[in-house]
C-alpha cells in the first residue's frame, strides 16, 4: 500500500492550511492510500542550525523516521510575504536527501487574499532541490476564509473535483515511480 505523510506548515488553531491537509488526506485515503499526518502544532521541533542530530528533541528523529519511511508527502502552507511558511521550510530544513529524496510529492498552499502561486513555487524548489518529484495538479485556496463551511466541508465544486484530482494523481505517481501497482 502506498504510504503518504502530511505536513501542514501553520501553527495556528483552526487553521485553514490544516483543514485543507485533512480534505486532501481524506481524498487520498478514498484512492487507497495510507495515511499520517505530522501535526507541527503537536511537535516540539528546534530552529534548524545545520546539526546532522538534534538528541534534546526526539520529534526531530520521529520527523525523519516517518517521512523516511513513506513513499510520498502532502505538503500544505500558508502564503505568508509571497512564500512558504517559516515553521514548514525549517521542517523541511531539519531533514536531508536521506528523508527526501525521491519522494512524490504533492502541494496545497492557501491565502486570504486573491490566488497566487509564489509559495507552491517555494515548495516547488525545495522539493527538486533535494531530488524530491512534484506532481503537477497542485492546490492554492485564494481567500480561503471563503472556501470551507464552518464543519470544514468544501464549498466550491470545483476545488472539491481538484481535490480528487490531486489525490488520483499523487496516489497514481507514487505507484509508477515504485514500480509497482500496490
Amino acid at each position: 500500500m502506498v504510504k503518504i505523510v502530511g505536513i501542514g506548515g501553520s501553527l495556528r488553531s483552526n487553521s485553514y492550511t490544516q483543514i485543507a491537509l485533512k480534505v486532501a488526506v481524506q481524498r487520498v485515503e478514498a484512492v487507497g492510500a495510507e495515511v499520517e499526518i505530522l501535526d507541527l502544532r503537536e511537535m516540539q521541533l528546534p530552529f534548524c542550525n545545520g546539526a546532522k542530530e538534534y538528541p534534546e528533541y526526539p520529534d526531530v528523529q520521529r520527523l525523519r523516521d516517518t517521512v523516511r519511511n513513506a513513499d510520498g508527502l502532502i505538503l500544505a502552507t500558508p502564503e505568508y510575504h509571497g512564500a512558504v511558511s517559516g515553521v514548514l521550510k525549517n521542517t523541511l530544513d531539519l531533514m536531508s536527501f536521506d528523508e527526501l529524496s525521491g519522494k512524490v510529492t504533492g502541494l496545497i498552499s492557501v491565502l486570504g487574499g486573491q490566488f497566487n502561486s509564489n509559495a507552491l513555487n517555494n515548495l516547488r524548489l525545495i522539493v527538486r532541490a533535494v531530488h524530491g518529484w512534484v506532481i503537477p495538479e497542485q492546490i492554492a485556496i485564494g481567500q480561503v476564509w471563503s472556501a470551507f463551511n464552518p464543519e470544514g466541508k468544501l464549498l466550491d465544486e470545483k476545488l472539491s473535483q481538484r481535490f480528487d484530482q490531486f489525490a488520483q494523481s499523487l496516489v497514481d505517481n507514487t505507484r509508477k515511480l515504485r514500480g509497482g501497482n500496490n
